[in-house]
């Protein structure tokens, strides 16, 4: 395999003005971050600080209605409610060691935001993050959280105004302070090193995962699904199991409003081979290379390119890729909400949407979805649709 990339797809397309920090980075990854020191102290902060290990919880009602024995990897559970504090932690603690003083970052559904917000403060860095203005305004929620934190939101007026464009602005803004800040890039997608970064930093989820369900049953799953935007809490539910040919490893999209013609977040489904942000992958795209608009009812979600190594697990037909759209992943925001007690994340929605319609063919299967983050931050969006429902 070439240097960065996870089959055809990966690499460094970047501004030779960024090479520098990616070089640092990597560097830092290969000295500082193998170290026991650094292992060390990154596991007792998940330990004492995220809360891990975080639970798998059987949902026995809903496994009933469904024919399905569906099992939930808790990641809502963590601190500050989402599997980014994993990542935010890592990085920032490498960060730190890196001698940098400030973390900048990028959100969508604000989850990232709000961790590296988070990270910042207990480490005793300043921290900036860039936000689409559209998910500003629908996610206030988070952006109230990191402002509390001590973070400067900046929210990003240019493109479509999500998060595709926050990255944009935050690359930009590294050029000029790399001497002092580092990235903490959210998702497993971006140039290399960062796809491997966050991999792994959030492979901690998979180790877990595939630990107690087999202290459990005995056995291994035979599906792992979870939702796909940028990548990052699929890739860490992935990772472990790549090598278990038994376990089927599935991956959601976002469909938009699944209309046809419509916007949606589904590169994988829809796309094809471009580069975006430093990148090679799988990206909506239009014949001469201009990035498409995307869509989803999930700000988390409404990105249109993919983290490589997923374009890559696709490639080679280890993992497939299904897609949800708004109302389905509505549907079972709510469905599981009145089912079990446990109120998901609109993005996490989307992988609990693609077992409920998939039901029929999943019959008497052991079921593994990673729950990456919780509800809370989406009650505004859906509230109106649940009084539609009452």
């Amino acid at each position: 395999m070439k240097k960065g990339y996870f089959g055809d797809y990966g690499g460094q397309f970047v501004p030779e003005l960024l090479m520098p920090p990616l070089l640092e980075l990597e560097q830092a990854m290969d000295t500082i971050m193998v170290s026991k020191e650094f292992q060390d102290e990154f596991a007792a902060l998940l330990k004492e600080c995220v809360g891990r290990p975080s639970a798998l919880t059987f949902c026995p009602n809903l496994s009933h209605d469904i024919g399905v024995n569906l099992w939930l990897k808790r990641e809502d559970l963590n601190h500050t409610g989402a599997h980014k504090i994993n990542n935010t932690l890592g990085q920032a603690l490498l960060a730190k060691k890196m001698g940098k003083k400030m973390l900048l970052t990028e959100t969508g559904a604000g989850m990232n935001g709000v961790a590296t917000a988070t990270a910042a403060a207990m480490m005793d860095m300043g921290c900036k993050v860039y936000m689409g203005a559209v998910d500003v305004e629908r996610q206030s929620l988070n952006v109230r959280r990191m402002e509390l934190l001590g973070a400067e939101v900046v929210a990003v007026e240019s493109g479509t105004r999500t998060l595709k464009d926050a990255i944009n602005e935050a690359l930009r803004c590294w050029i000029s302070t790399q001497e002092t800040t580092h990235y903490c890039f959210g998702t497993a997608a971006g140039p290399h090193p960062f796809p491997l970064l966050v991999r792994e930093l959030q492979a901690v989820v998979g180790r877990e995962a595939r630990m107690q369900y087999v202290e459990r049953n005995g056995a291994l799953p035979d599906v792992v699904c979870a939702c796909v935007g940028g990548g990052s809490n699929a890739i860490g539910a992935f990772h472990a199991f790549v090598p278990d040919e038994s376990v089927q490893l599935v991956g959601v999209e976002a469909a938009g409003t699944g209309e046809p013609g419509c916007f949606n977040s589904a590169p994988l489904n829809l796309g094809t081979d471009g580069v975006l942000h430093g990148t090679k992958s799988k990206l909506l795209q239009t014949d001469d290379g201009q990035i498409m608009p995307s869509h989803s009812v999930a700000a988390g979600l409404d990105y249109p390119g993919v983290g490589p190594e997923h374009a890559a697990l696709q490639a080679a037909g280890r993992a497939i890729y299904g897609s949800v759209n708004d109302e389905q992943a509505l549907n079972a925001f709510k469905t599981l909400s009145r089912r079990e007690g446990i109120i998901p994340a609109l993005e996490s929605s989307h992988a609990v949407a693609w077992v409920l319609e998939n039901a029929d063919k999943l019959q008497g299967k052991n079921v593994l979805v990673n729950l990456s983050g919780r509800g809370d931050k989406d009650m505004d969006i859906v509230e109106h649709v649940l009084d539609q429902g009452e």
